[in-house]
């Protein structure tokens, strides 16, 4: 079986969620991970990241996996006072990013992404998906249920948009492989398979207006609508 076919089992799911519970990694992440490893590491400075929140943010907003709020924190809505929805599978990441926003005073659910969001009515003009994929089990194939899943609450001429960091098919720099091997070791990232034509495939499957590059280790999309 390959490893575009794994499906993870649902205690794979919990462990994948349950390494952002730590205190230290929370406290850590936007310097260490968001600055030096984006950087360092993947040869992705955070600022492409920034960049694609501030092209694709819609005054209707879902963010699944918002980890810190860095992104939405610095993130130039239209209008400036947004209807942000933060969903997660993990309660302590979603109460450290609801304090972080409370001046947008967003809602919070506590979702697992790849099962039925039940966000009623709710419709959104963007979704974010930053530096989700590489967190979740499984192969590219189970992975990209999320976009299935999300579809229904984006509005046509939406946008879908989001970052991954992958382990096949773009350019490494010299401390990559290894920060790979050690973060899917400890569990902290499940992307051991993930590669760039995959993602590439399971896109094309479903939307056909998307655009999707890679800066340095880490894969970015655009998708609309329609």
């Amino acid at each position: 079986m390959t490893g575009n076919a794994l499906e993870p089992n649902a205690d794979e799911v919990l462990a994948g969620a349950a390494v952002y519970s730590k205190r230290p990694i929370l406290a850590a992440y936007d310097l260490w991970v968001l600055g030096f490893v984006c950087s360092r590491v993947w040869h992705c400075p955070n600022v492409h990241m920034r960049r694609l929140y501030d092209r694709n943010v819609d005054a209707r907003h879902l963010d699944l996996g918002p980890g810190t709020g860095f992104f939405l924190d610095k993130a130039r809505f239209p209008g400036g006072d947004p209807a942000l929805v933060l969903l997660d599978l993990n309660a302590d990441a979603l109460r450290r990013t609801g304090a972080r926003l409370a001046r947008y005073r967003p809602q919070a659910y506590q979702r697992d992404v790849l099962k039925p969001l039940d966000l009623g009515a709710a419709r959104f003009g963007s979704v974010g998906l930053n530096f989700l994929l590489h967190c979740m089990p499984g192969g590219m194939a189970h992975k990209a249920v999320v976009f299935d899943t999300v579809l229904p609450y984006v509005e046509p001429g939406g946008r879908i948009f989001g970052s991954t960091v992958l382990s096949h098919g773009v350019q490494h720099g010299k401390l990559a492989p290894k920060a790979l091997e050690s973060l899917n070791g400890d569990g902290v990232m499940n992307n051991a398979d993930d590669s760039f034509e995959q993602l590439d495939a399971e896109l094309a499957k479903r939307f056909p207006r998307y655009r999707l590059w890679a800066q340095g280790s880490v894969g970015l999309f655009e998708i609309t609508v329609v």
